[in-house]
């Protein structure tokens, strides 16, 4: 089989990563996969970038951005039918389409005469416009009257029902099946307009070899950590980004007791990191962006804590890989969180928006010492039997081979 992945990028932000990691374990499995991206990042004969945008599509954006509408005016989208990888695809693997790369309008002519798979990595493909809705459920009527114009992907004038509309439109001229890595986002997607299609719920998979349980003093004398001190570590990629709860985060640690502050230090890594650590109390290491598996890897495992205070999330990466590490974590009860973070077995879950409870779960972890260890190894083995990359590659084939029939 050949397989065209179509996404934001190859492996710049968590749904390109997400993406990346499903073509490398299917070429594992030794299906030849490819990607078509809006941002190449790579340099591979396997991904390239899609057609770029052109004169027109830029004049045609000056008018549909005021209106309301995001990524229609890519008419250079439908000069994906042309491209080499999608001629030889036997199967699309749509991912991000929520970028300027992509003009979804385009979907029915790219599925007229191949099958395609949707996995979807947040809510937008069945919303008036945004990636989370939060508490509005209005995407299940329709949209309109939108209560968060602001949020990503933020619009400047509330055309959501229409947008609502026309995405109805271009899925019932489509020929989809849609996958959800995590059981929030599935029951989301069943209770929406896609509900039309076949809804399939496949985890992300994570490559267990590249992140898995390593000497925790090793690691710590590897980043210059104090063997002493209590370890908590945090990924803040954008703290100005309120779904990523840094104001939460900055709450619960600044509550923290004195005396467990003193015994504690503060890991972090990520471009936003800096920004928070100067109001904590709390000695701070930044080890600044993180590409390499492996030297996250050894940041997880310098942790005794890994703590995320997201407001909103599908199936987070960090957290996946957290677990496949063999440390426990700390979030809130939200999205597809608890997939990963479940009470009691792999970690603490705070009730949402709730500093005081999110405060109280790394209290709680870090003065217990067997309860870590057994979430430790919980995790890991947890990390083993469900999310390995060879099993989601498989279940990826399965589906493959189901939409070729």
């Amino acid at each position: 089989m050949n397989i065209l992945h179509i996404n934001q990028s190859d492996i710049s932000g968590g749904a390109a990563i997400a993406g990346y990691r499903l073509h490398e374990g299917l070429i594992k499995q030794g299906i030849d996969s490819k990607l078509l991206v809006g941002n190449v990042k790579t340099d591979s004969d396997r991904v390239a970038a899609v057609p770029s945008r052109t004169y027109v599509d830029k004049l045609i954006c000056l008018a549909t951005s005021r209106i309301g509408f995001n990524y229609v005016e890519q008419i250079s989208s439908f000069n994906i039918l042309q491209h080499k990888f999608y001629q030889n695809a036997d199967v699309l693997n749509f991912h991000n389409l929520h970028s300027t790369y992509f003009n979804y309008l385009s979907i029915p002519k790219l599925t007229e005469n191949k099958p395609a798979i949707w996995t979807l990595h947040d809510m937008w493909s069945f919303t008036g416009h945004c990636a989370y809705s939060f508490d509005c459920m209005r995407w299940k009527v329709g949209c309109g009257k939108c209560p968060y114009l602001d949020t990503y992907p933020r619009i400047k004038y509330d055309n959501t029902q229409l947008e609502w509309k026309l995405k109805d439109w271009v899925y019932s001229r489509s020929n989809l099946a849609i996958v959800a890595p995590s059981r929030w986002l599935t029951d989301q997607a069943k209770a929406s307009m896609l509900g039309r299609f076949p809804i399939h719920y496949i985890p992300y998979g994570i490559d267990t070899t590249a992140y898995q349980p390593l000497d925790p003093l090793l690691c710590q004398t590897l980043l210059d950590i104090p063997v002493d001190k209590r370890v908590l570590l945090f990924a803040a990629e954008s703290l100005k980004d309120q779904r990523k709860g840094g104001d939460l985060l900055l709450k619960a640690l600044q509550q923290l007791p004195q005396s467990l502050k003193a015994e504690s230090i503060l890991l972090t890594f990520g471009n936003s990191a800096e920004a928070i650590t100067s109001e904590i109390g709390i000695p701070t290491i930044n080890l600044g962006y993180i590409s390499s598996d492996r030297l996250k890897s050894v940041a997880y495992c310098a942790a005794d804590l890994f703590i995320f205070p997201t407001r909103n999330d599908n199936l987070p990466l960090v957290l996946q890989e957290s677990m496949a590490c063999g440390t426990p974590m700390v979030s809130f009860k939200i999205g597809g969180v608890p997939d990963l973070v479940r009470p009691d077995i792999t970690g603490y879950l705070a009730a949402p928006e709730d500093a005081d409870d999110f405060c109280n779960g790394i209290v709680q972890l870090l003065e217990d010492d067997n309860l870590r260890e057994q979430m430790s190894q919980n995790c890991r083995a947890i990390a083993l039997e469900e999310y390995p990359l060879e099993l989601q590659a498989k279940r990826y084939i399965e589906l493959y081979q189901q939409v070729l029939l």
